[in-house]
């Protein structure tokens, strides 16, 4: 068996910094981000979304600050009942605007 290739192209990190889809439920919906590069993150998430979805998400970051950006549903599995959320899903930001970026890069330098 051939050895597994990481085919990313950005360094993850873990960080203090929430997520939550843009809309009505935000408040509710808010989760943890389990990992976060400058091309996208892993989250947690209690709502269904098929790959290749497109969606607005809010990042909170700890000072308070936040970004909002679309990103690309790359993966999505469906976790077991004692996991702390339905869904784990990859995600990869396809809309950011620059200044964001830079928030998200200094995140990852801490």
């Amino acid at each position: 068996m051939p050895p597994e290739i990481d085919r990313r192209r950005y360094r993850r990190v873990r960080a203090a910094i929430l997520v939550r889809p843009l809309g009505p439920l935000a408040r509710v919906a808010q989760r943890q981000v389990s990992d976060i590069s400058a091309g996208g993150m892993r989250v947690y998430a209690d709502d269904a979304q098929r790959v290749g979805a497109r969606i607005e998400i809010e990042l909170v970051f700890p000072d308070g600050g936040s970004a909002t950006c679309t990103a690309e549903v790359v993966w999505a599995e469906e976790l077991a009942i004692d996991a702390p959320a339905r869904f784990e899903m990859g995600l990869r930001f396809v809309e950011v605007d620059p200044d964001d970026l830079e928030r998200i890069a200094a995140v990852l330098e801490d």
